[in-house]
């Protein structure tokens, strides 16, 4: 999974050669006669050894004085603004104060009921004793768009052994629209309509697409966050098939009574 470059590390060793740079050529020299400063404008006029009045060729040039600015940093600085705006209108958006929950393998999956595109309203616990594979996406998604096909392959190869993918759109987009989404990418899997509080659940999907691992005794087995590859994607499955059911009460019952 790819992350945002960072700017390196500023070494310390390297700190002399920017000093040298940003010197004058007539560092050394005395203080002005007049009384200013060496690298005053009464410096800047003063003749070099050579008697041109200009600094000898291939020698360091004195700072700029206008004050310049650097265009990357302006645009560095733009989207770092807004990220942190884009945060807080979906922060603010989140009907409760609660923080997101940190599930870790092994736990409980929170259970939830949203609604399908095709109208039903649909629990994960219905699929209860299948493998899950629960994928937050959206439909402006990026590398959603090519994960998708593949959970398609993997519902197709894995679906008879027990594998159900299900889908949770993340997004503003309406329901018409999530639907042709869906349909141009020839889904074969339940698609909701996710919810800020179903998201909490889940640790606040911080990213997407986000895919949760379920087991067959409805535990969490494994997570991915953004996109990886489709070995990653089948072993996790793999993980969630090799589980094992979680015996009903009616079921341990049944199998209590005594045979006549």
């Amino acid at each position: 999974m790819s992350t945002a470059p960072k700017f390196p590390p500023t070494d310390p060793e390297d700190s002399s050669q920017f000093a040298s740079h940003a010197q004058h050529p007539r560092e050394t020299a005395a203080a002005d006669p007049g009384g200013g400063p060496v690298g005053s404008s009464h410096a800047d006029i003063r003749e070099f050894s050579d008697g041109s009045g200009q600094p000898p060729e291939g020698s360091p040039q004195p700072p700029m004085r206008g004050g310049g600015r650097n265009p990357l940093g302006l645009v560095v600085l733009a989207v770092v603004i807004a990220g942190m705006l884009y945060f807080g209108f979906h922060t603010a958006r989140r009907s409760g104060t609660e923080a997101p929950a940190v599930l870790s393998k092994s736990t409980p999956a929170p259970d939830f009921t949203l609604e399908a595109l095709d109208g039903r309203n649909l629990r994960l616990s219905d699929f209860r004793g299948k493998a899950v594979l629960l994928n937050f996406w959206a439909t402006w998604c990026g590398p959603c768009k090519i994960e998708t096909p593949w959970l398609v392959e993997m519902q197709k190869e894995y679906g008879p052994q027990g594998l159900q993918v299900v889908g949770v759109a993340m997004d503003d987009s309406g329901k018409d629209e999530i639907a042709k989404f869906a349909k141009e990418m020839g889904v074969n899997y339940p698609v909701l309509l996710g919810k800020e509080a179903v998201g909490d659940a889940y640790g606040g999907v911080p990213a997407l697409p986000e895919s949760f691992f379920i087991g067959r005794n409805g535990k969490i087995v494994d997570k991915i966050m953004g996109l990886e590859g489709k070995a990653e994607i089948e072993s996790a499955i793999k993980k969630a098939l090799d589980t094992q059911p979680v015996a009903t009460p009616s079921t341990s019952a049944s199998a209590a009574l005594p045979q006549t």
